[in-house]
């Protein structure tokens, strides 16, 4: 059996919704691990400025092959998180960055399910996923952050109920064709959804427990982000395994779902420096040869991509992403997928 018909007996009979999925196939495939890049390159600390060159470097990310580039959703800036993201609106500009790139999967990490509603999410991602040729993968949660949801008029205790929700609503949108839905977040009749996705769908990528159980993720999820656990030993690799091993034995069709992990990377310029961990492990220092042995361990965990967040490096966003492009990609190359449908926009 050749290696495409190897992947498509592993996404399922006939296939996986989302073998045609540019972004999805760029991204995933069983016992193989790819690399993306979160945004942004920089920590903000009051000045905007900080992000100064992240698009061209978004650009050469793409030219050097990676698999993904991932934003992140943070309406609020709450100070007693430390952390304002991107500060940029995500779908705002990954459409931006749809325009500067032309292979690189734009995924979100993650999308906040519960605060929107599913017409206006679907409506960015199907415009998105348009504008980029079939490129979106979208991250999805529940959210962690209490500040937001009185901002809404939401209650906090109830955003477990309302993503579940959400996710419901949102792939009925996806249906071709005039549409009948009765959801607690709103109904309407004989109406249709425009545009569609590229493939007729978006991976809907859950991020953490987002509130539901785990049989409940193996049964509506495209896949699963989660925490790594420890990364400087070799232990926390090991107890990841155990998770993925769990969720992938609830899954109904036994088909490929992939799984996914980051870290908060602080990257040596000596390539012997060992894996530490920095503020309670929640960044990690290495050089690059503790980096390539991480994510073989995460590999053979079970983990099908892995992303990198390198705003607390010390040393400068671009040398450290050539350093990945060239030192470690090669050992987690992007795989080959169906070309983004790319038109004259």
């Amino acid at each position: 059996m050749n290696t495409t018909a190897l992947i498509q007996h592993a996404f399922g009979a006939p296939y996986s919704a989302f073998y045609a999925h540019p972004g999805y196939r760029r991204m995933f495939a069983p016992d193989r691990l790819t690399l993306g890049i979160f945004l942004p390159i920089r920590f903000y600390e009051g000045d905007i400025s900080v992000f100064a060159g992240q698009t061209d470097l978004v650009t050469q990310i793409d030219r050097w092959n990676f698999a993904a580039i991932w934003v992140r959703d943070v309406p609020l800036f709450d100070p007693s998180f430390g952390d304002a993201a991107q500060v940029l609106d995500p779908f705002t500009y990954l459409a931006f960055l749809a325009a500067r790139t032309e292979n690189v999967a734009l995924a979100t990490g993650s999308t906040i399910f519960s605060l929107r509603h599913p017409i206006d999410l679907a409506k960015a991602s199907a415009t998105i996923d348009q504008l980029s040729g079939g490129r979106l993968v979208l991250g999805i949660a529940s959210g962690d952050r209490p500040i937001e949801f009185p901002a809404y008029g939401l209650a906090h205790d109830q955003r477990a109920e309302r993503f579940a929700q959400a996710v419901t609503y949102f792939r009925q949108l996806m249906r071709p064709g005039y549409l009948e839905i009765d959801s607690p977040l709103g109904r309407f009749s004989q109406a249709e959804f425009l545009p569609k996705p590229v493939s007729g769908m978006i991976p809907l990528i859950v991020t953490g427990s987002s509130g539901q159980s785990l049989s409940w993720i193996a049964e509506h999820a495209d896949g699963w982000l989660t925490y790594p656990n420890a990364t400087h030993t070799p232990s926390g690799p090991l107890r990841l395994a155990e998770k993925i091993r769990a969720w992938r034995d609830l899954i109904p069709d036994v088909g490929f779902r992939p799984h996914m992990t980051n870290e908060w990377l602080d990257l040596s310029d000596d390539p012997n420096y060992p894996r530490t961990p920095l503020r309670g492990g929640f960044i990690l220092r290495t050089g690059r040869k503790g980096l390539v042995s991480l994510l073989q361990e995460w590999q053979a965990a079970g983990v099908n991509h892995a992303a990198l967040g390198i705003q607390f490096s010390r040393r400068p966003p671009a040398e450290v992403v050539q350093e990945l492009a060239e030192e470690v990609l090669p050992f987690f190359a992007s795989h080959q997928g169906p070309s983004p449908a790319l038109s004259a926009w």
